[in-house]
């Protein structure tokens, strides 16, 4: 298993302003307004990040449970929470494939934009440990990098020509950037971003049931599942 190779403790304002644009702030609504938290329910925020969606579940459910690999981003998400007045936000750092939750007591996980830096077999162990947390019942919803690099097909394609012109744009720092994202991906060390297709067959090998994966106008998607009863 390999994860993208990167220091988070440096990005924390980075992914600070990410969170605050409006594409984030979109996806955390559709997120949100799919996941149905309840004031009863503990949820679960894994890659939390800044507390994007963390700080908006804390306002509508019971306790919510912040993980992310980053000491820096735990921290600062604990300094968001306090200054909020949230009494229960739980912080705690570690990754994805190992969450550190008894089974069965979680009624909800949530992510997002953390998964695809996971490849093919870390991804497949963080649905396991998604699925064993949650009770019966429960649900995983996140959002996450839905295409592959490749020219075969059409959405594909277009992603990869909006993302190389992007960066083109930004001159000689983005044609830098550029450049590193192509030796990055050459060597196996870039995101692995996965199809919505391949996510679907993932979560139902998980077990999951009810499986619903919903590709975005942009590089994105959506999927929801719930652990049988």
């Amino acid at each position: 298993m390999t994860v993208a190779v990167k220091n988070w403790d440096r990005h924390v304002a980075d992914a600070e302003e990410v969170a605050r644009g409006p594409g984030f702030q979109r996806i955390r609504d559709r997120i949100l307004e799919v996941a149905e938290p309840e004031s009863h329910h503990t949820a679960v925020d894994v890659g939390a990040g800044t507390g994007l969606l963390a700080l908006a579940l804390a306002e509508c459910v019971e306790t919510v449970w912040a993980i992310d690999i980053s000491p820096a981003m735990g921290d600062y998400l604990r300094a968001k929470a306090a200054s909020a007045g949230f009494l229960n936000v739980e912080v705690a750092t570690s990754s994805a494939v190992s969450l550190p939750l008894v089974d069965e007591s979680a009624d909800l996980v949530v992510s997002n934009y953390c998964l695809h830096h996971l490849d093919a077999e870390g991804k497949e162990r963080a649905l396991a440990e998604i699925y064993r947390v949650l009770r019966p019942g429960g649900r995983l919803v996140f959002g996450d990098m839905m295409f592959q690099v490749g020219l075969a097909d059409p959405r594909n394609r277009r992603i990869v020509r909006q993302k190389a012109r992007a960066m083109l744009q930004k001159g000689p720092a983005g044609a830098w950037r550029l450049a590193k994202n192509g030796f990055r991906f050459a060597t196996r060390t870039w995101e692995h971003p996965a199809a919505a297709e391949w996510w679907t067959k993932a979560i139902s090998r998980a077990g999951f049931t009810e499986v619903h994966v919903e590709v975005l106008d942009h590089e994105g998607g959506l999927a929801w599942a719930r652990r049988p009863d």
